[in-house]
């Protein structure tokens, strides 16, 4: 069975790894300081993605992403992955969104690709933790849904069976084709880059990212190939009114930068007198129980 298969991915900060720096004055994430990475549990959804396409070799991956020109890195690491081709949603009247102008903007993407039998994506980002975005999508485009999938275990008679986990463990569901699936982090990982596929794809770039004067830019004539799509809002026939700013109904009232610091501390050795205090003050304390 031949399908087309379209991976939502962000490029977001690596606010896993979170120091004093990382907030500005005014609240707002630092991007400077924090490196810039593929949003794990899209990685997730990339793989089940491919896995499919081992299963029926005439598929193709698509990676959509929207962001400033950089975020054509994000295309690229699935290139090298084994992904077929990507699309950039670039254009500063994209900037700002929420995830419901974010949600707007991916879904006339994938209108203007068209006849998409499965759209994967991560769970949620971790830069906002809203698991927002795909349901929105699917919402939008009237399309079937399955959330928190851990596997898509088949696709068969124009039919996904997948697996998701559930409060208290796991369920098997299956839905007809069009769906969208959103991946949990529970999901297998990423496979690694290809060598082969990186030495190919390694000056694949948007046209944005260009500064004119690569020693190789007489590449992008010949092999087609490295010209990754990019569009803009009009580009995929976008309501400017929907999109960023103002599309964006959610505003943030304050944000605080909590940093934790420790009173005191008590040292511990592994005798049972020790252990039998300490549980008897965390019950005295009602810390538990």
């Amino acid at each position: 069975m031949k399908l087309k298969i379209v991976v939502l991915a962000k490029q977001v900060p690596d606010t896993r790894n979170v120091g004093k720096d990382a907030m500005t004055a005014e609240g707002t994430v630092n991007r400077a300081v924090l490196p810039a990475i593929f949003n794990p549990e899209d990685l997730n959804a990339l793989e089940q993605a491919l896995r499919l396409k081992d299963q029926h070799p005439e598929s193709t991956v698509g990676v959509l992403t929207m962001g400033p020109p950089r975020a054509g890195e994000i295309i690229r690491q699935g290139l090298y992955r084994g992904a077929d081709t990507g699309w950039l949603l670039t254009d500063r009247k994209f900037a700002g969104a929420d995830t419901l102008a974010t949600s707007y903007a991916l879904s006339m993407a994938i209108r203007k690709i068209g006849d998409v039998d499965i759209i994967l994506g991560g769970r949620q980002a971790i830069d906002g933790d809203t698991a927002q975005v795909g349901p929105q999508v699917a919402q939008k485009l009237g399309l079937n849904q399955v959330t928190y999938a851990e596997e898509i275990l088949k696709i068969e008679n124009g039919k996904a069976t997948i697996r998701r986990q559930i409060d208290g463990g796991v369920e098997i569901v299956e839905t007809p084709l069009p769906v969208l699936i959103t991946v949990n982090g529970s999901a297998a990982p990423a496979r690694p880059c290809n060598a082969k596929l990186m030495m190919k794809y390694k000056y694949a770039t948007c046209p944005m990212e260009r500064k004119g004067d690569e020693p190789w830019a007489d590449l992008y004539e010949s092999r087609p190939y490295l010209t990754l799509n990019q569009w803009s809002v009009a580009d995929v026939n976008g309501d400017e009114a929907e999109c960023g700013l103002s599309g964006s109904p959610t505003k943030v009232k304050s944000v605080q930068n909590i940093i934790f610091q420790a009173k005191e501390s008590k040292s511990l050795t592994a005798s049972d007198d020790d252990i039998d205090g300490l549980m008897r003050e965390l019950l005295d304390e009602k810390i538990i129980g």
